[in-house]
């Protein structure tokens, strides 16, 4: 599981009233006063003595008193730390396991309906939305690129990759170049880059800017940066995912306002910030859990967001995952992702 910050570590006794706490108000969605706190917990303490507690519980960031509340509600710090090491992991049982291998062996045919099928089923699974990348081939090689001057700023890229794969890209620029000044770009490029793999491409391309920014001409230097969109683009198309159940947010009260809905299905709307989302568990080692900010997107911030990539043979194709509110329940989400994402490596790995 992913930890954005080091948190503070209160006694035994305050982790147990803390994991109490959370999962209290992730069932019932109220603030939770000392009298509820003291009947789950189980612990012969007296109110005086968990308001002690709930008090440095508050004082390390980790719950927060409503003003209209005697009681507590957790933060996204309190959060963090129930998921990292307070919370007891619930695997989905057989029968769960086996609708979920059941919906992705229907649906097997092609990549977009498992896909497709795949998000529903997260979705359905968890009352909250459901995202999928769609698999992506493990190496886009570039065998050549041209550049191609058009009108008002603009440049077409043609890019051949794997066998003979043509993808033409537009490109915005902030002046207009000549056909000479692209066909001295193509042909660095063509003599740099050529065979490389795409992702070997876009960090070498970083790198030689960087370490070339002195020497090279400014002109090539400008147009071999905006190249960089054109490789980026190259393996982030545009339909790269699919999400499902977007519409299952608004039955959330914390999620429910009309102004809140309207930013996240923006959100939804708007595909690079999702992907640039997902792109963050690409390389990541198993389940990721971006809490409320950590997702470094303000829309998100009271939400949380569950991701694991997806593999075939050894490499990462894709990611999944589940949107929705920071009270969720953790012990049972995070394990349907994970388990799903095995399941969806087994069926790919299976078809290819």
């Amino acid at each position: 599981m992913s930890a954005e910050a080091t948190n503070p570590i209160p006694s035994d006794r305050g982790q147990h009233l803390l994991r109490v706490l959370i999962q209290r108000y992730i069932r019932d969605g109220q603030p939770v006063g000392s009298r509820t706190l003291s009947k789950d917990a189980g612990l012969d303490l007296s109110p005086a003595t968990i308001r002690n507690v709930m008090s440095d519980l508050e004082d390390l960031g980790l719950v927060s008193a409503p003003h209209t509340s005697a009681g507590r509600i957790p933060t996204p710090r309190g959060y963090r730390l129930f998921v990292d090491t307070l919370v007891r992991y619930r695997q989905p049982g057989d029968g769960d396991i086996r609708r979920i291998q059941a919906q992705i062996r229907r649906k097997s045919d092609s990549p977009e309906d498992l896909v497709s099928a795949v998000s529903n089923m997260l979705s359905d699974f968890t009352s909250m939305a459901g995202v999928v990348t769609v698999p992506r081939a493990p190496h886009v090689t570039m065998r050549q690129i041209e550049f191609l001057p058009l009108s008002e700023n603009r440049v077409l890229a043609i890019l051949v990759v794997n066998d003979r794969e043509v993808q033409n890209r537009i490109l915005h620029t902030e002046r207009d170049y000549s056909a000479s000044e692209l066909q001295q770009a193509q042909n660095f490029m063509n003599e740099h880059y050529a065979g490389l793999d795409m992702e070997q491409v876009r960090s070498r391309l970083l790198e030689d800017l960087d370490s070339t920014r002195d020497s090279m001409n400014q002109t090539m230097h400008d147009i071999i940066a905006v190249a960089q969109s054109a490789m980026d683009s190259a393996t982030d198309p545009d339909n790269m995912y699919v999400v499902a159940g977007e519409t299952k947010l608004m039955d959330f009260a914390e999620l429910s306002d009309v102004d809140t809905l309207r930013r996240l299905f923006d959100a939804f709307s708007r595909k690079r910030l999702i992907l640039d989302l997902l792109d963050r568990s690409i390389n990541a080692n198993g389940v990721q859990i971006f809490i409320g900010e950590e997702s470094g997107y303000k829309i998100f911030d009271g939400c949380s967001v569950i991701t694991a990539p997806y593999h075939v043979d050894d490499d990462t194709i894709g990611v999944l995952g589940v949107i929705g509110p920071t009270r969720m329940a953790y012990d049972r989400v995070v394990p349907i992702v994970d388990v799903t994402a095995r399941l969806l490596e087994s069926a790919l790995s299976h078809n290819g």
